[in-house]
């Protein structure tokens, strides 16, 4: 979730250096006009900030500040719904959701935020099609996002070809998507593809800063069906090392692999 508003913070920041530069080589009349847009443009990013720092009563005010000074600037309504799906309160971000595309029905990013809202309330079909309408946009610049929930969507739905066909989609147009490699590590591994999922997992490993107990478990259990002693010793040196306190790291000791 912090992922996207963040992203969304960097487009914002984009845009609103344009924004300036216009305002500023124009004269009085239509700098007073863009007014409104710049403050819009300022408290979301203000908003957004807020958020990343956990700060989410002022992330609110700022993104309210944002919307009173212009109803038009669809980020701002974006932002506030991404703001209220981490309160939980998701009747109101599936109107602020809504209300985004109704002042900007071609908007990619809030075709995905809320495709990926419907997803998570196992409302799978409307919620793909909002992901696969925001993949039709060629302006779209992260279409591989959109494909990774729609696999996400289709495999908690129980859609497993649907799911694989999403996550290889993703992976064509960005091969180190770090969802979609680790969701294919573990499709790999399912299906006794060993060699395929430590492939998928090394891709993985090399496309994050840092992996979780979860990751390093399912590279252990990989080298196990593999048979490379030395190499499930190292996850689970790793497992010891940076989670002692993982259930994953309780399984290594106790030799439960299965």
């Amino acid at each position: 979730m912090r992922s996207m508003l963040l992203a969304l913070l960097l487009g914002l920041a984009a845009c609103g250096g344009g924004a300036d530069k216009k305002a500023g080589s124009s004269g009085k009349d239509e700098s007073a006009s863009t007014r409104p847009l710049e403050r819009a443009k300022i408290h979301t990013e203000l908003g957004v900030g807020y958020y990343e720092s956990g700060k989410l009563g002022v992330a609110l005010e700022e993104l309210n500040a944002a919307i009173s000074a212009d109803k038009t600037y669809a980020p701002a309504w974006n932002a506030r719904a991404l703001v209220y799906m981490e309160l939980k309160d998701d009747a109101q971000a599936e109107s602020d959701f809504k209300q985004a595309l109704k002042v900007d029905p071609n908007s990619a990013d809030t075709k995905n935020n809320y495709g990926l809202f419907l997803c998570q309330h196992k409302r799978t079909q409307e919620g793909i099609r909002y992901l696969l309408d925001a993949i039709k946009n060629p302006l779209y610049t992260t279409p591989d996002t959109a494909y990774k929930n729609a696999g996400l969507c289709s495999r908690n739905a129980g859609d497993m070809a649907a799911a694989e066909d999403y996550f290889l989609k993703a992976l064509k147009l960005n091969p180190s998507q770090p969802q979609a490699l680790y969701s294919m590590a573990e499709t790999s591994f399912a299906r006794g593809n060993f060699a395929q999922a430590k492939s998928y997992l090394s891709r993985y490993l090399r496309a994050v800063p840092s992996p979780g107990p979860e990751e390093l478990w399912l590279g252990a259990r990989i080298e196990r069906r593999l048979g490379d002693r030395t190499a499930l010793m190292n996850y689970g040196s790793q497992l010891r090392r940076l989670y002692p306190s993982a259930p994953e790291t309780k399984a290594y000791l106790e030799g439960r692999f299965e």
